[in-house]
């Protein structure tokens, strides 16, 4: 997150850190008359303190608020973070999507229902997902090769998907704002006594388990949820909150294209009928970039992003270099995710050799009088 510039002998890096808008009139600072009368502690003490520094023949600006100087050994440039900071009263839940689902939640096991795709699906995500986390495992078991995993399914709907991990071995908390899906999910696991004991589910959102939870899951799951929730900014946040240093973020969605409105919208929803009316909304679609970009922002490294294609004819799924409809994401949560502040920073300059700051202070009397 945090941008550095070195001192150079051309002087292109120290001049390249001034902002085109940072520039004031020369009547709204005194002008320095000469370099020559400020000793090495005085120029340090002025940069330091004083932001804004005249030369005899140009005027050059800095920010105190995007620049902090430690010494004149290094100058780094603190720029703020691309995110807002982590705040729960930024709800991801959209109440009319609330809605959307609570009035299909009796349909999740519907395996020629409206929720078909997701079914068919599962033939793509789960190997996804269990052979992206395998390659962070030492060892497994054969028939379980997901034991010992904590996995966090969002928006977890009627279990079409936590089941599936559980049987592989995984402890599995399935959390979904609609109160009918979890009642769907949990009367569904119900039949099977092992998943009872590995499934878990609660009414809640994202958020909420953000503010009790911090570096806990193995692996986070946002599948097909991200192009239904409010604040996406906030829901990416939140999963980065809750999961373990070196954890996994899965997500599949919809690009946002030309494309996926005319097949996604107006032929799945309104022509063929693949899906309900008003399931989803082309302007809650996300491209792969900008969404690697949010990741990023977040601490979180994109490792893979897979096009997805689903045929209506034959109900299948495959994969595709192409990503113009929908794809699959999985990221890792960088082991030094949370952001550094200029503190942090400013203690590593001060432990420089003194030496280094001398010949750096000859520099910038030489690069300031040219």
């Amino acid at each position: 997150m945090w941008g550095s510039r070195r001192l150079s002998s051309s002087g292109g890096h120290f001049l390249g850190v001034v902002g085109s808008g940072c520039r004031v009139g020369r009547a709204e600072r005194p002008r320095l008359a000469s370099w020559a009368v400020y000793s090495d502690s005085q120029l340090i003490w002025t940069l330091q303190n004083k932001p804004w520094i005249f030369s005899e023949h140009r005027t050059v600006c800095f920010k105190s608020c995007r620049m902090t100087f430690s010494s004149l050994n290094r100058i780094k440039s603190y720029w703020p973070p691309l995110t807002r900071p982590y705040n729960a009263a930024h709800t991801t839940v959209d109440s009319s999507e609330v809605k959307t689902f609570l009035a299909l939640a009796h349909k999740w096991w519907d395996e020629e229902g409206v929720y078909a795709p997701l079914h068919s699906m599962n033939d793509l995500r789960v190997p996804f997902i269990r052979d992206n986390l395998l390659k962070t495992m030492a060892n497994h078991h054969p028939g379980k090769p997901l034991s010992g995993m904590k996995i966090l399914d969002v928006g977890c709907g009627g279990g079409l998907l936590t089941e599936p991990l559980g049987r592989l071995g995984a402890s599995v908390f399935g959390i979904d704002p609609v109160d009918e899906n979890i009642k769907t999910a949990q009367h569904h696991k119900a039949f099977d006594p092992v998943l009872d004991k590995r499934i878990e589910y609660k009414v809640c959102s994202l958020e909420e388990i953000a503010e009790e939870t911090e570096d806990t899951f193995d692996a986070v799951i946002a599948s097909e949820v991200v192009e239904h929730v409010a604040d996406l900014e906030t829901f990416i946040q939140c999963c980065c909150r809750v999961l373990k240093h070196g954890g996994s973020l899965f997500i599949t969605t919809i690009n946002k294209t030309q494309l996926s409105y005319v097949l996604g919208i107006v032929f799945s929803e309104q022509i063929a009928g693949i899906v309900p009316k008003g399931t989803h909304t082309w302007e809650k679609f996300i491209s792969p970039e900008k969404l690697e970009s949010i990741l990023e922002s977040n601490g979180l490294l994109v490792q893979t992003v897979a096009g997805m294609i689903y045929n209506p004819f034959s109900g299948h799924w495959h994969w595709s270099e192409n990503t113009s409809l929908n794809y699959a994401a999985h990221a890792v949560k960088s082991m030094a995710a949370d952001h550094l502040g200029p503190a942090d920073f400013v203690s590593k300059e001060e432990t420089e050799a003194p030496q280094a700051e001398a010949s750096t202070i000859s520099q910038v009397h030489e690069e300031l009088k040219e």
